[in-house]
């Protein structure tokens, strides 16, 4: 690495700091105001290009990666955000296709910071809290795809919707993956709350794409396209996944779009799920290109299939023995991964490295993962936010019995001890999950310890 090379990645560091000193994402203020307020003294970035909005329990940040590759494919310029981060911030802002450059990240950091703290000052003026983590994100996501500039921006929304700092830009299509319970505390205590302000990036005369939903859920879906004279296409009606099938690195997929039937398709990620993300991004770049009424061209699409990508969703990240992660962290993500085990590998024993954020439904998540798990080795994710290890044990302990569970205070322990019981028997593996939180830093010390063979 360069000296310019060294110095920007340590000022991008700095950058990271200087937002992770702000409110966290785990309590989102429930405004738009104040980001709108900032994109309008930077002269609203996030008009300079149309969106592709995405939102959801489940799916979106794949759905998001999905959607983005075919754009790509299709030669247009893309903006990503997604979040959180699995290793590094820049991840979290995707210029055609690679994170943010650590120069364009200080320097559209520099561009905005004056502003940013104009409208803080304007808010403790109101004695109200300065711009929280994730809507300064926000407002550098926008100005970083138009300084770029890009030709389509797919966002993935924070938390919820309606008062989702992402929703100061206006989505030509809203995207809704399957919406189930998860931050309850925040967006309410049942699916069509959720759904309620889910449905809140739904925009005037926008373009409406849904996976499957349940009645509740879709009810409040099809009120707010009601209302905002919106066209609203959902699965499994206007589109499906026709079929599916397993492969080698992935699966071969065949959809049923809006527009035409896509036939035998590679798409490089595990999982059933993954096809049903596929299905959705589909008909939402046919929603994007010709309003669902113009079939995508087959190579195109092969093209963005073939190098889509989805960090910490079923991702290997060693071998001898085989270490997977998964970013399952609610009840319905572990019953998806557990399905996916069964489903897409033949090994005859899995080790469980789990550790769970304290506001997640630790006991459901286990419960699923339970029909296919040897046994749980017990941790807990570097956050300020983490269930502790012991806590989190207890909660083990009661649901698979204690000759299945093992309790360690220290992730890299924890990982030692799996892939040391994994390599005895051929046909083992360990999977970590619970937290995105936790796969990131797994996949951090993976990488560090060389567990994938170079050639890999």
């Amino acid at each position: 690495m360069s000296d310019e090379s060294e110095e920007f990645r340590d000022q991008a560091d700095a950058v990271y700091q200087a937002l992770l000193a702000r409110i966290g994402e785990g309590a989102p203020e429930r405004r738009l105001d104040a980001t709108r307020r900032a994109v309008e003294l930077l002269g609203d970035p996030q008009r300079a290009y149309p969106i592709v909005h995405i939102t959801g329990t489940n799916g979106k940040t794949s759905t998001s990666r999905i959607t983005e590759s075919i754009l790509r494919a299709y030669g247009l310029r893309t903006g990503l955000l997604t979040s959180p981060h699995l290793v590094r911030f820049n991840e979290r802002i995707v210029i055609d296709g690679q994170p943010i450059s650590d120069e364009a990240l200080v320097r559209n950091w520099e561009d905005v910071q004056p502003y940013i703290e104009i409208v803080d000052g304007e808010l403790a003026e109101k004695g109200q809290a300065p711009l929280t983590f994730f809507e300064a994100l926000t407002v550098l996501a926008y100005a970083a795809f138009a300084d770029a500039p890009v030709d389509v921006a797919v966002i993935e929304v924070g938390m919820g919707g309606e008062w989702d700092s992402t929703n100061v830009g206006d989505g030509q299509v809203a995207v809704f993956t399957p919406i189930s319970l998860d931050h309850t505390k925040a967006l309410g205590d049942t699916v069509a709350e959720i759904a309620r302000t889910k449905s809140g990036i739904i925009k005037p005369a926008a373009d409406v794409v849904s996976s499957a939903q349940t009645p509740d859920a879709l009810a409040e879906l099809t009120a707010a396209a009601g209302l905002t004279e919106s066209t609203i296409a959902v699965q499994p009606g206007a589109f499906d996944v026709a079929s599916t099938s397993v492969a080698v690195g992935g699966q071969l997929v065949s959809i049923r779009g809006l527009a035409a039937t896509y036939d035998e398709l590679f798409l490089p990620l595990y999982g059933d799920h993954q096809a049903q993300n596929a299905a959705v991004a589909v008909a939402a770049v046919e929603t994007f290109l010709g309003r669902g009424t113009q079939p995508l061209k087959a190579d195109l699409l092969e093209e963005g299939f073939a190098t889509a990508t989805s960090p910490g969703r079923l991702q290997l990240i060693g071998v001898d023995p085989t270490v997977l992660v998964d970013a399952a962290h609610n009840p319905a993500g572990a019953q998806t991964l557990a399905d996916a085990m069964r489903r897409y590998f033949d090994f005859d024993e899995l080790t469980f490295v789990f550790g769970s954020l304290a506001d997640k439904d630790a006991r459901g998540i286990v419960r699923a993962l339970a029909p296919v798990a040897t046994q749980f080795y017990v941790t807990e994710p570097r956050s300020d936010r983490a269930l502790p290890a012991d806590e989190l044990g207890e909660i083990v302990l009661d649901e698979v019995g204690d000759e299945a569970t093992i309790v360690y205070g220290d992730l890299e322990e924890a990982l030692d001890a799996a892939r040391e019981w994994a390599a005895e028997e051929p046909k083992r593996a360990v999977v970590v999950t619970g937290s995105i939180v936790l796969v990131g830093d797994a996949m951090a010390i993976a990488e560090a310890g060389e567990w994938k063979p170079t050639s890999s």
